[in-house]
């Protein structure tokens, strides 16, 4: 379970597309994934960060199936409500959490990172901004240091 939900956070993945992985998706050397099943049927390719790339790297080393995650979509639904529930005990209001809220916060964090919408788009899949721009929570503080951050380099 926990190499999925490390993935969903680290590429935006839907829980369909992470179970969908196959060996012969991945180009590790080149940090990129191909999803040739998409929920809007459209193929992508997602540039992955590092830590992407190494969790990907001991799913491909330990894997015994083409599938990256061979699990069926019930099981991993089940073993993600025992993961909340197990986490409940010490995180309260964990058990709302949706599987598909990792992906908010995978958007989320891409915007932190500076990555502009383009960019996210492609990392994301999402074909129409407004839909892109729900999955997004910005937090004032960061665009603030972003904006001083600019000031100061438009003043050297």
């Amino acid at each position: 379970m926990e190499p999925g939900i490390r993935l969903a956070i680290e590429t935006g993945m839907r829980r369909g597309e992470l179970l969908n992985m196959r060996c012969a998706d991945l180009d590790l050397a080149n940090g990129l994934l191909s999803i040739p099943e998409t929920k809007t049927d459209i193929p992508r390719t997602i540039p992955l960060s590092d830590n992407a790339v190494l969790i990907l790297r001991s799913l491909q080393d330990m894997g015994t199936d083409d599938r990256l995650l061979p699990v069926t979509a019930n099981a991993f639904r089940l073993a993600w409500e025992q993961c909340k529930r197990r986490a409940s005990k010490t995180v309260p209001g964990i058990i709302d959490l949706r599987f598909h809220d990792l992906r908010h916060e995978a958007v989320s964090r891409f915007f932190e990172l500076g990555l502009n919408v383009p960019e996210v788009a492609a990392i994301s899949g999402h074909k129409d901004p407004r839909m892109l721009f729900r999955y997004s929570h910005l937090k004032p503080t960061d665009i603030v240091a972003k904006l001083r951050k600019f000031n100061t380099e438009i003043a050297a």
